[in-house]
């Protein structure tokens, strides 16, 4: 029973990682809206710039998410 209980609680530790992936998204947004608002002109460059750097953020909550999943079925 030892053993379920800890893969249990290392599948919940993962969703810190999920969480740090939300948190940096959130970042890279704000980042955005502050940067667009302080030089409209650059908002095609900053926008693309974004999308790359929010797809990394969410591909690391996506992977805890696999590794936990991992954790609690296999």
């Amino acid at each position: 029973m030892e053993g379920d209980a800890i893969k249990y609680v290392g599948a919940g530790l993962m969703g810190l990682g999920m969480m740090g992936g939300a948190i940096g998204v959130g970042q890279i947004f704000k980042g955005l809206v502050e940067g667009i608002a302080r030089n409209p002109s650059a908002e095609p460059k900053l926008f693309k710039n974004a999308l790359i750097g929010a797809a990394l953020a969410e591909g690391l909550g996506i992977f805890a998410l696999g590794v936990a999943l991992m954790m609690l079925f296999v």
